[in-house]
């Protein structure tokens, strides 16, 4: 016989991995694209997660995992009382649309608790209220339908969310092209491929600035015995 699991099971602040304020401060103003070329071209959820429309687009914090059932937010609004100021509460609903899974009092209330936003694969709604806290929220959809706190849920603990494992304590890096995760192992090394990938990118644009068409390397190969013209 199985025994009843509990309804809310919460992993807690001193068992989580978080980085250390000077790591999440170096990825502040980053760009998602820069932080995906840094992880070998690859960390972003998947692209129906984006900003609302209108509200608040830059996000940059540590996850804190939320797992709520499809149509439950027991779990989200228990991680409420474990955030610490700058997390961003990365919400798993298994990707529901059926229903919202917070609306604008829960994300007033991550705000009060110091959350830096939210993530979430299921829907919002209330959007006129969330546009007003000015936090940035981040989902794969709206709707109105209501949701129901009656668990089971957990916080803290490894979730999939937009086709990727989020744990608590990896980099979450948002903008307007969505959102990118870095795990917690890989932070520094990542940090060490941003500086070479942006100044990288600073020669490119400056070059195309000033007119580049056509990149030198690519001129050597469309000239070179490899390219068949017809």
């Amino acid at each position: 016989m199985l025994e009843e699991p509990p309804l809310l099971r919460i992993f807690g602040r001193g068992s989580r991995n978080r980085p250390t304020p000077a790591q999440i401060e170096a990825f502040r103003g980053a760009q998602t694209g820069h932080v995906c070329d840094a992880l070998g071209g690859d960390g972003a959820l998947d692209l129906a997660i984006k900003p609302l429309a209108g509200g608040a687009s830059v996000l940059c914090g540590p996850a804190l995992t939320a797992d709520c059932g499809p149509a439950d937010i027991l779990g989200i609004t228990a991680a409420l009382t474990e955030v610490e100021p700058g997390d961003v509460v990365v919400q798993a609903t298994g990707g529901w649309m059926g229903c919202a899974a917070l609306g604008d009092l829960v994300a007033g209330r991550a705000q009060n608790a110091g959350a830096a936003g939210v993530v979430s694969d299921g829907c919002v709604r209330d959007v006129p209220g969330i546009l007003a806290l000015g936090l940035p929220v981040f989902c794969a959809g709206i709707n109105p339908n209501s949701p129901f706190s009656k668990g089971p849920g957990a916080v803290g603990h490894p979730v999939s969310v937009g086709g990727r494992q989020v744990c608590s304590g990896d980099m979450i890096i948002g903008d307007q092209d969505g959102v990118v995760v870095v795990p917690f192992d890989q932070i520094d090394a990542v940090l060490a491929a941003l500086d070479t990938i942006r100044a990288a990118e600073a020669i490119v644009e400056a070059k195309v600035k000033s007119g580049l068409v056509t990149p030198e390397a690519l001129a050597d190969l469309i000239a070179s015995d490899v390219v068949e013209r017809t």
